[in-house]
């Protein structure tokens, strides 16, 4: 989902360069025996499919598949509001599928074609951005919260005021991410993340103020190595990222605090524009089919949308609350929306926030 994947040469997977429009999509290339096969240009996160699954998919249905990646949101957006042609399927994060679909930038998906989006795990249906399930398949989901070392953190937080504490001054991390840290304070207040309130949000600026002093980095990209090495001891963020980060660090523990805090969904889409619709689809069943989608779980940490996918994960993946939090903590997580014009209050206040 998110802006902390770093890029990555994807061995045997042809990388596009950013451009603003995409040469000879949708053209075949030769293959084997000089047969014209169909290619497939596909707009993701970095790393969130490795070259193994691309290339068991190019066996299969005899295409090619290109590869494009983009580290956020606003990017993705900014990419095909600026003129790029020629993307067949996309990952766009929850909010961002709702701005999407108002732009009239995605195609409804045909059911009948992707049959393995019929097994989605419960809470995962029915979606506040996409109510039918018109445009989006969820794909990986997961929570934001805190990452804390056990070692060094007696007892485990369970409320986002540890963010708060004097004694961790220079050892706390926070998401490079406007929404998500705001997010995470106005939770703290008792509001919803989602406020356009402009008294609200600037009373939420006001208590990031008075936290920035203890804060070491903002950073959505490697917090998962400062808790790791010892260096920050709590960090804000998402949870597949501290269950890397716990491979390294036994001591490692995530909570969600009791306040609530996101819920994220990133979805597959086929955009409008599209000029494989039909492999498109293909496609997006053949990344929800249980073992392809258990298997990115494995690597990524992130969980499955696909309700059978997660019982083929190992329990070490099942079982960390990181990865797959237990249900009881759904009903205390929210889904960031598209708050509209309310953006530019966000805008405001954290440049102000980083200014300072």
């Amino acid at each position: 989902m998110k802006t902390w994947f770093r890029s990555m040469v994807l061995t045997g997977v042809a990388l596009l360069p950013l451009a603003l429009g995409l040469s000879g999509c949708g053209q075949g290339v030769e293959g084997e025996f000089g047969e014209a096969r169909p290619i497939l240009h596909y707009f993701t996160w970095s790393d969130y499919v490795e070259p193994e699954l691309i290339a068991e998919f190019e066996r299969r249905e005899q295409v090619k598949v290109v590869v494009d990646t983009f580290s956020s949101n606003e990017e993705l957006l900014a990419k095909l509001q600026s003129g790029a042609t020629g993307y067949d399927v996309a990952v766009p994060s929850d909010f961002m599928v709702a701005i999407m679909i108002q732009q009239g930038l995605l195609q409804e998906v045909d059911s009948q074609a992707i049959p393995n989006a019929s097994s989605l795990e419960s809470h995962l249906q029915a979606l506040p951005f996409d109510p039918n399930g018109r445009f989006s398949v969820p794909y990986l989901w997961g929570t934001v919260g805190i990452g804390y070392d056990s070692d060094i953190l007696s007892a485990a937080p369970d409320s986002w005021a540890i963010l708060w504490e004097p004694r961790y001054k220079g050892r706390i991390s926070m998401l490079n991410d406007q929404r998500e840290v705001f997010g995470a304070v106005l939770r703290s207040m008792g509001q919803s993340m989602n406020s356009t309130d402009p008294l609200v949000i600037e009373a939420a600026k006001e208590r990031l103020l008075l936290q920035k002093p203890l804060v070491k980095t903002y950073t959505s990209d490697h917090y998962d190595q400062l808790l790791a090495s010892g260096e920050v001891v709590l960090a804000h963020g998402w949870g597949g990222q501290v269950a890397r980060a716990m491979a390294e660090r036994p001591s490692l523990r995530y909570v969600v605090p009791k306040e609530g805090a996101t819920l994220w969904a990133d979805c597959l889409v086929l955009l409008k524009s599209a000029p494989q619709k039909a492999l498109g689809m293909k496609f997006i069943n053949y990344l929800m089919e249980p073992e392809v989608a258990a298997h990115t779980s494995e690597r990524l940490r992130f969980a499955s949308a696909s309700r059978p996918a997660r019982q083929l994960v190992s329990p070490a993946v099942r079982d960390n609350p990181a990865v797959y939090p237990p249900l009881d903590q759904l009903v205390r997580l929210e889904w960031m929306r598209d708050v509209g014009k309310g953006i530019r209050l966000y805008d405001r206040a954290w440049t102000e926030l980083k200014m300072q």
